[in-house]
């Protein structure tokens, strides 16, 4: 089932955190947009103000199926090997999730003044790619 990620490409632990998940996946579930390419968030109906919430997981065969923020770093981790281990420890420990999720918040609030802002968009080794191809965009039009 292949999962389009966009990602923030001028963030550095948003980058770095890209290539970590390519080097796991190496494109077998994962494809990636930069935030920055508003075309490419125009095509699945997504407003540049939209990520801001945070980066954004998208089932390419049930393009409506979409995780945001911690939620969508909680799904992504669900889908790697061993990553439901990983998760059900997280879920089951008390008060962790909610920790997780507002250190998530705090990090994407200041991840450029924390980690950096690089020079130049990270583009992905896994654009979005050939499963993208075969997935019907949610329309924005009504």
């Amino acid at each position: 089932m292949p999962y389009l990620v966009i990602y923030d490409g001028l963030c550095n632990l948003c980058a770095n955190g890209v290539k970590f998940l390519e080097q796991l996946d190496r494109g077998q579930r994962f494809c990636y947009a930069p935030m920055q390419e508003t075309s490419t968030l125009a095509e699945w109906g997504i407003q540049p103000a939209d990520v801001e919430l945070g980066m954004i997981l998208i089932n390419l065969e049930q393009p409506a199926q979409r995780w945001q923020g911690s939620a969508a770093a909680e799904k992504i981790a669900e889908l790697l090997p061993g990553g439901d281990l990983w998760l059900f420890l997280y879920r089951g420990i008390p008060g962790l999730k909610t920790l997780g999720d507002r250190g998530y918040e705090q990090i994407r609030d200041h991840r450029y003044e924390w980690f950096g802002r690089r020079d130049a968009l990270y583009s992905s080794a896994y654009p979005v790619c050939a499963h993208c191809q075969d997935r019907d965009p949610v329309s924005t039009s009504d």
